[in-house]
């Protein structure tokens, strides 16, 4: 994928720049794939699923950690400022210096919780994979409309334009006449009229066109000073289109709602195990080992019955060592009945859950078909339109040469263009609504992106 996203930027190799002119904007030449594959790679939306992922694997080896070993090791070290004596006559105990160093050591040998946990982790493991899935099949959705919306504009600007041309030179031409009184100052105005009426259409396609190109960067996470030029037209598409073979799968099991709450399912019941795994005991095993310094006087009795006093002994450091292993077991009995109602919230969010799963899937079915029946549409339409525009043309010629000939009226004329337009706008509507409503249907059946090279391996 890395791959692609360079080959595609490298096309900023191919970028129109101007060494002259080093303001000059830079100008990225990009095919519907590579723009698919910038997106993938750019879009902020895919990295933070992707970092969801990575997230949730982390998640699980905390888990784990539960059930290895742990170790500990302590230390400390004490001045008696005032020992406790024994009685007036002075015996004092404890040392003046101590130093106590540890180490524990725990080993769990049996801890149910953390295999329900585990089970858990898993289950949201596949919950951020496929909503990392989710997020490219929407990606994916989003950049083939936008680059098809740009690309139908920009058609649509080029229709209107030679429109305006083909109006304008009408114009011309009824000018002419009217001033050397050969037509009448109404088939002049007239023209002037039509002329003006398409403007407006221009106008608002131009900003249309710079709205989209402003979408298209934010999906691509370009730069706005670097301008999209997108490779192709939507002709180019009608001629695959109409050799589809018209048979759309409904089979819905790869959509990525339904699996999700699938998955949902899975955690929460994951979740109920956790629940329960808290009334059953745990087994582990522990081990310490202890290391004890002071300075302790060594107390001879002898001299305590006949001086009163120990403090003439002598002082020297005293060790020990103790070391102790064992087994632990923790067996829940009551907990305020805490588990219990924790466990019926668990149920029913799976009752509530599976609920909801059937409804989704029933409207899936009806976005899958209603999706289909788009298609179906559109490509009727587009090849209504297609006859429409054959005709359109013919008529306008036919007008054209007539009214040249002074045979034809100016209406004649400005109904000709009109339709011709109008046709020309409708064709590449529909092939626009079809390569849409084809996005829309992949999406919802869950169908994963593959760029054209590897459908073509």
């Amino acid at each position: 994928m890395k791959k692609v996203f360079l080959a595609a930027l490298a096309s900023v190799a191919s970028v129109v720049l101007t060494a002259q002119e080093p303001t000059q904007p830079q100008t990225v030449t990009l095919t519907l794939d590579q723009a698919i594959e910038i997106a993938l790679d750019e879009n902020p939306t895919i990295k933070v699923a992707d970092m969801e992922i990575e997230r949730q694997d982390y998640v699980r080896k905390e888990t784990v950690g539960n059930l290895l070993p742990s170790l500990s090791a302590s230390g400390q070290y004490s001045y008696s400022i005032i020992k406790q004596k024994m009685s007036k006559s002075g015996l004092s105990f404890g040392a003046d210096n101590t130093v106590t160093l540890g180490a524990n050591l725990t080993v769990p040998l049996f801890v149910p919780a953390v295999y329900a946990s585990l089970k858990l982790n898993d289950a949201q493991m596949a919950e951020a994979v496929e909503s990392a899935r989710s997020s490219r099949v929407t990606m994916v959705n989003e950049v083939r409309k936008a680059f098809y919306n740009m690309l139908l504009l920009q058609e649509s600007l080029a229709v209107l334009r030679e429109s305006e041309k083909i109006m304008q030179e009408t114009v011309d031409n009824t000018r002419m006449m009217y001033e050397a009184e050969l037509g009448s100052e109404y088939d002049y105005i007239t023209a002037q009229s039509n002329l003006s009426a398409i403007m407006p259409n221009i106008i608002q396609t131009e900003g249309s066109i710079q709205v989209a190109d402003f979408y298209m960067h934010m999906l691509l996470s370009l730069p706005n000073d670097v301008a999209i030029e997108l490779v192709g037209d939507l002709d180019s598409y009608s001629g695959d289109i109409i050799n589809r073979d018209g048979s759309y799968s409904t089979d819905i099991s790869n959509n990525s709602d339904l699996k999700l709450l699938d998955i949902q399912e899975r955690m929460l019941e994951a979740q109920l195990k956790v629940t329960n795994a808290q009334r059953m005991p745990t087994l582990s095993a522990f081990g310490s080992f202890s290391l004890y310094g002071n300075d302790m006087p060594e107390i001879n009795f002898g001299d305590i019955a006949g001086s009163g006093s120990a403090a003439n002994s002598a002082k020297q450091f005293w060790w020990q060592h103790p070391a102790s292993v064992g087994v632990s077991i923790s067996i829940p009995i009551f907990s305020g009945n805490k588990i219990n109602n924790q466990a019926k919230q668990a149920k029913i969010a799976i009752d509530q859950l599976r609920m909801q799963r059937v409804y989704t899937e029933e409207s899936t079915n009806m976005q899958v078909r209603t999706s289909i029946s788009n298609l179906v549409t559109a490509l009727s339409k587009m090849k209504a339109n297609e006859t429409s525009m054959a005709q359109a043309r013919k008529a306008y010629d036919i007008t054209n040469a007539r009214y040249t000939g002074g045979a034809g009226t100016i209406l004649e004329l400005n109904s000709a263009q009109l339709q011709l337009t109008q046709a020309r706008l409708n064709y590449t509507q529909a092939i626009y609504d079809y390569l849409a409503a084809e996005a829309d249907y992949e999406k919802i059946i869950g169908r994963d992106y593959v760029p054209a090279s590897d459908e073509e391996r």
